[in-house]
């Protein structure tokens, strides 16, 4: 890799670093729901995976913590004139 590339990478890196870590300081991020996604999304890869070894089948489970707790759907009313 040439000196420029390195360089352009290492400077990408950095800007997304500092995104990530705006987003998960910021007041309205929410953190701990994206962090039990993160672990739930984990472990159905995890039991996907083992499944062929163990035998088990299972579904993933695909109702994250939370999900619906703060998201407004925006369906309050009616047609619009």
């Amino acid at each position: 890799m040439s000196q420029l590339t390195e360089g352009l990478v290492t400077i990408a890196m950095a800007i997304i670093g500092v995104a990530i870590l705006a987003v998960l300081v910021s007041r309205n991020a929410n953190t701990t729901g994206v962090l039990q996604a993160l672990a739930s999304a984990f472990g159905n890869t995890l039991s996907v995976a083992t499944a062929p070894v163990t035998g088990a089948t299972s579904k993933p489970n695909l109702s994250y913590p939370g999900m619906f707790s703060s998201m407004s759907l925006g369906l309050s009313g009616g047609f619009p004139q």
